[in-house]
């Protein structure tokens, strides 16, 4: 019993004395992994551009533990600024968590497809995170420890379930944590990705074109692999939790699938059918 107190006092506050810095952190998986993060004990800091919805994070969380930083992630100046800001207001940075992302209107014919549309969600996406990357880099070598996590998505393996240029963001999230994991690996900074199934955020209802919640998560559920759950943005927040924590101090290069099995399976093939009970 005793073990089992001490086990459970460990893992209450799993990211004590740390220090993150997200992006894209005033909505949807952003926001909910901010507050996680901070009720796990670490000082948050939140780069996005939705300046009143950050700003009301930072009241929910705590001034006191948080901090909202204007941030355009494709602007270099910009995303120096809020790495800079966040080690001058908290003395270091622990975590970054690379969320921000977009889409772009789903036209199926690549033919239909607008290069400025293609450069905008690559820019967001792609350069995005390579910036972020990259200053995050910068203060965390030196410190010879650190954990970069980045959203992708299904999408980062698996073709036809979203745009062209969405896909390839993905794909190429992916390939920038296999890259980075390597060569920051000496350093002792961990560097992963996180690939949930679809989920009810403002991205999602913008692509879809479905705005009510329910109607989306349960679109989400029949197309899903796992019965009887929901894939809950918690649930990614969670893995993000896991991913930062030094539960997973020997976790990098990875790609942390929150999918009920839906990415090892092949939906036309239907061998494992049980009738129903």
């Amino acid at each position: 019993m005793a073990a089992t107190s001490q086990l459970r006092t460990a893992f209450a506050r799993r990211l004590e004395g740390k220090v993150a810095l997200i992006t894209g952190g005033a909505s949807g998986v952003g926001e909910v992994t901010a507050k996680l993060f901070s009720q796990h004990g670490a000082k948050v800091a939140i780069a996005d551009v939705q300046d009143e919805l950050g700003h009301s994070v930072v009241e929910a969380i705590g001034p006191s533990n948080s901090t909202y930083i204007h941030c355009d992630v494709t602007n270099e100046d910009g995303v120096k600024n809020a790495v800079d800001n966040t080690v001058s207001t908290y003395g270091k940075l622990d975590i970054m968590f690379n969320n921000a992302g977009i889409s772009d209107p789903y036209k199926p014919r690549v033919i239909d497809n607008e290069k400025a549309d293609f450069e905008r969600v690559l820019s967001v996406n792609v350069t995005g995170v390579f910036l972020f990357m990259k200053h995050a880099a910068r203060i965390m070598v030196p410190a010879r420890s650190g954990c970069i996590i980045s959203t992708a998505s299904l999408s980062s393996t698996m073709g036809g379930g979203s745009s062209h240029a969405y896909c390839g963001s993905k794909h190429a999230v992916l390939g920038l944590t296999r890259n980075l994991a390597v060569e920051l690996g000496q350093f002792g900074i961990r560097v992963n990705c996180l690939s949930p199934f679809g989920l009810p955020t403002p991205l999602a209802k913008k692509f879809t074109g479905i705005e009510n919640d329910e109607d989306l998560a349960n679109g989400i559920e029949r197309a899903g692999n796992l019965k009887g759950t929901k894939l809950r943005i918690e649930d990614v927040a969670n893995a993000a939790l896991f991913l930062a924590s030094d539960e997973a101090q020997y976790v990098s290069g990875q790609n942390l699938f929150i999918d009920g099995g839906f990415s090892v399976c092949n939906s036309a093939i239907k061998l494992f059918q049980y009738p129903d009970s």
